[in-house]
């Protein structure tokens, strides 16, 4: 699984993220496991094209150590569908950033 990873996170940091991802992208049922809704304008053409496989998101896994966020754009609606796909380049940048500016939010030094 191709991922983007923040590892060696310090304890008072984890804290402060798990924090932000549980109020704000918990995914029901699964602790530490995190559903990031990708924004619309970043949307393949397949994923614009499939409206009943809305929200497509990242899932984003927080451990004490490392957050890893799967490259894998998902719909929580199907298990298998066209729209399930890898990141595009755009995809892959606009995740980086949102996470990006999750740890400059919390002022968390990377």
């Amino acid at each position: 699984m191709k991922q983007y990873v923040v590892d060696e996170l310090r304890p008072d940091d984890y804290q402060k993220l798990k924090e932000y991802l549980d109020a704000n992208f918990a995914a029901p049922g699964f602790s530490g496991l995190y559903w990031l809704p990708l924004d619309e304008h970043v949307y393949a053409e397949v994923q614009k094209s499939h409206s009943a496989c809305r929200p497509h998101y990242f899932a984003l896994e927080l451990t004490s150590e490392r957050l890893a966020c799967e490259m894998l754009v998902r719909t929580n609606n199907k298990v298998r569908c066209d729209c399930i796909q890898y990141a595009t380049e755009s995809q892959r940048s606009w995740l980086m950033q949102a996470v990006d500016s999750f740890f400059d939010r919390l002022e968390i030094i990377t």
